[in-house]
């Protein structure tokens, strides 16, 4: 195999495995993703309106769960509750088919929010506990270039589904998708148990059976690390560079620039690329707090330069308006590649190992409320507000930033009066 090669590829078996299941999971979600504005349309008979309006519901269901599914996943396993997660998501897009209207449109979404919720906890329970602590960061690193080759793939597929124009090959899509699904569950499943790092005890059937209950009687609920909770918003807002990426730089090309439409294909290519060539790079030195807390600084300061840049496309013509708004979403995509590496250097570092499904939770709990409130804020700064709003966006991604510090120092903290060992491998 080419050097070149053996260095895109994890040296981790375990962590091969989960690349080539990440890829299988991101092609089977991608191929429904990308069309999913026109099947929502099309075939479900849903105006614009709606979509949108569904999608905030059904986020907005699911917040009070994040942390009660994070127990979930520690009751029963992370790898269990992330299979049976993923077979279940498989057999909601079997539904899609017999979907029509507006109300069960929102239950379907409703019932995937819960479901991803509860998976996304044990998936990254698991993906925590299965790798030595030296090595968690580097692995989500690899596992995070793998989705992103996934989706693209995901997104040529689909790409081509909707080049055909036909309502019936349109209505296979999530046919499709349930299938490709359904082996990515398969894979989850066949993954291998997590093991303690170290048995202590010289009764073992003893250690196994804490393994298998999961939290530690003595372990303190993860919403008493109150610097955890606020970190997990911290994070979120200083994370919102996905909502520039997705929503408002394409909107603002759009209303805002002369640039051609086509100019957005660009953009969301070279994000792939670059996600996919520099995500284990950027990763280097996140497995601590200190390198964790470099990692947001970096990260601030490629959102603040994104938002200058494409600020200033709003008032420059032809080429320069072109090449400002690629170099404008490639320092976004440098913002994305250093935060998500904090960002599973904190999870890594700062969750209690006998609480880490519940962990998750908070985290994505701190991470969804940005996620409802965050498309609609930034859309208006931007295109209602201009440059003064640009500047806000910029202002509010920094003021994050530097409270993150003290909130993590904080969580860090907990843990050490608790006397929890972020090294153990509890399942």
């Amino acid at each position: 195999m080419p050097t070149w090669m053996t260095r895109m590829l994890p040296e981790s078996r375990v962590a091969r495995r989960l690349s080539v299941q990440s890829v299988l999971f991101a092609f089977g979600d991608g191929v429904f993703t990308t069309g999913n504005a026109v099947y929502f349309t099309q075939i479900v008979g849903l105006s614009a309106a709606q979509v949108g309006l569904g999608l905030s519901l059904s986020g907005l269901s699911v917040l009070a769960l994040s942390v009660p599914m994070g127990r979930v996943a520690d009751r029963y396993g992370g790898r269990r509750v992330w299979a049976v997660g993923a077979f279940v998501e498989a057999l909601l897009y079997l539904t899609y088919p017999f979907i029509h209207g507006f109300p069960p449109f929102v239950l379907l979404l409703t019932g995937f929010a819960i479901i991803a919720t509860a998976g996304n906890a044990g998936r990254g329970a698991y993906t925590i506990g299965i790798f030595p602590r030296e090595e968690r960061v580097r692995n989500q690193a690899f596992l995070r270039a793998a989705l992103n080759l996934g989706f693209t793939l995901g997104a040529l597929g689909g790409g081509l589904a909707l080049a055909t124009d036909s309502r019936d090959v349109i209505r296979m899509v999530p046919v499709f998708s349930a299938l490709v699904l359904a082996a990515n569950a398969f894979l989850i499943s066949r993954l291998p148990d997590l093991r303690p790092a170290a048995v202590e005890s010289a009764d073992e059937a003893e250690a196994e059976a804490e393994d298998e209950v999961g939290a530690s009687p003595a372990s303190p609920k993860a919403l008493k690390n109150r610097g955890y909770v606020v970190t997990s918003v911290l994070s979120g807002i200083a994370g919102t560079h996905w909502i520039l990426l997705l929503v408002v730089i394409p909107l603002w090309l759009v209303e805002r620039t002369d640039a051609p439409h086509w100019v957005l294909a660009w953009l969301f290519g070279t994000n792939t690329v670059l996600a996919v060539l520099f995500q284990v790079p950027a990763a280097r030195g996140m497995n601590t707090i200190s390198g964790a807390l470099r990692g947001v600084r970096l990260a601030t300061g490629f959102m603040v330069v994104s938002c200058a840049l494409v600020a200033v496309t709003g008032d420059t013509i032809g080429w320069v308006s072109v090449v400002l708004l690629l170099v404008g979403h490639m320092t976004v995509t440098g913002a994305e590649l250093f935060e998500s590496a904090a960002t599973w250097g904190f999870m890594a570092e700062l969750s209690d190992p006998y609480r880490r499904g519940e962990y998750q939770g908070v985290w994505g709990m701190g991470g969804r409320i940005t996620n409802i409130l965050g498309p609609a804020a930034y859309t208006w700064l931007a295109l209602d507000q201009g440059t003064v709003g640009w500047a806000v966006i910029a202002t509010t991604i920094v003021l994050a930033a530097v409270l993150l510090h003290p909130s993590v120092r904080a969580a860090e903290r907990f843990l050490v009066t608790h006397e929890l060992d972020v090294s153990r491998t509890p399942a």
